[in-house]
């Protein structure tokens, strides 16, 4: 593997979606999210929300658990939809599985037709242990022609690239390159000083602090750089813009003394708004 010059992201290399006066919804992505085992419902909503937050026109939820909301009453806007559902969609600009999906047959199954779809995909949590876990999954992933983004932290990433958490922590750079290279996608390796590669470049990222060391947070990031593929975003931008905003969002919490200790995910992804307009 040839070494590739590590770039910081700035605040101008981050790229904002643009509306336009006669903007209709349709115009700015439509989102699904997949996951929300039992238990584990608040992840794919955690998402789909920020997603929504973020700026997407449609956002939809699938939801796995046996007793899961047939609404979301903080956010109705978010419309709720089977897997079969989502199949007949006409139209849908992204999609993220793998925030509390678990790991049934359903979820196998569901990921496995995911991954052959001519969609980008945001595959994160659950969704990166099952493709760790299967190697016939992990090809599906690095054959797909449609854009791919995964976003492990660094022990998912050590199960990914079947090696150590310590391995990876001790070369993230080369950990970033060798994931986006070995599926055939753009990786986020998560943790302080998060990694963007697409195996071409490889991005630093600056913002962001400890607060963002809580559960949920990898959801709403996953939420964020779907949404903004959705309006319209590469997958490299797509990443970096929303790694930049996720981290600058705790950063302007932290400094509103909103943390570091007890800032929710939830918050980071209200910020994110506020910070991206």
């Amino acid at each position: 593997m040839t070494e590739k010059q590590t770039v910081e992201i700035q605040l101008n290399d981050i790229a904002i979606p643009k509306r336009q006066k006669d903007a209709h919804k349709g115009l700015h992505g439509s989102v699904a999210i997949i996951g929300g085992a039992d238990g584990m419902v608040g992840a794919a909503l955690l998402a789909a929300r920020s997603a929504l937050l973020l700026g997407a026109g449609r956002a939809y939820a699938c939801l796995l658990a046996k007793d899961a909301p047939s609404v979301d009453i903080l956010h109705p806007e978010i419309m709720m939809r089977s897997m079969q559902d989502l199949d007949h969609l006409e139209s849908l600009d992204c999609a993220v599985i793998g925030p509390g999906l678990g790991s049934s047959n359903t979820a196998k199954d569901g990921l496995r037709s995911w991954l052959k779809k001519e969609i980008p995909l945001v595959l994160d949590a659950d969704a990166l242990n099952l493709i760790a876990a299967y190697p016939s999954l992990a090809k599906l992933l690095s054959e797909r022609s449609a854009p791919s983004v995964i976003t492990p932290h660094a022990g998912e990433a050590a199960r990914l690239l079947n090696i150590t958490t310590d391995q990876i922590q001790e070369n993230r750079e080369k950990s970033a390159l060798q994931l986006a290279q070995h599926f055939d996608c753009t990786a986020v390796l998560k943790g302080a000083g998060t990694l963007i590669s697409n195996n071409e470049q490889l991005f630093l990222n600056t913002t962001g602090n400890a607060a963002l060391a809580s559960g949920g947070t990898g959801d709403v990031l996953a939420g964020m750089i779907a949404s903004f593929i959705g309006q319209g975003l590469n997958a490299l931008e797509a990443c970096k813009t929303a790694v930049y905003l996720h981290g600058a969002a705790a950063d302007n919490l932290v400094a509103q003394a909103i943390g570091p200790i007890g800032l929710t995910a939830s918050e980071v992804a209200i910020e994110a708004r506020y910070l991206i307009n």
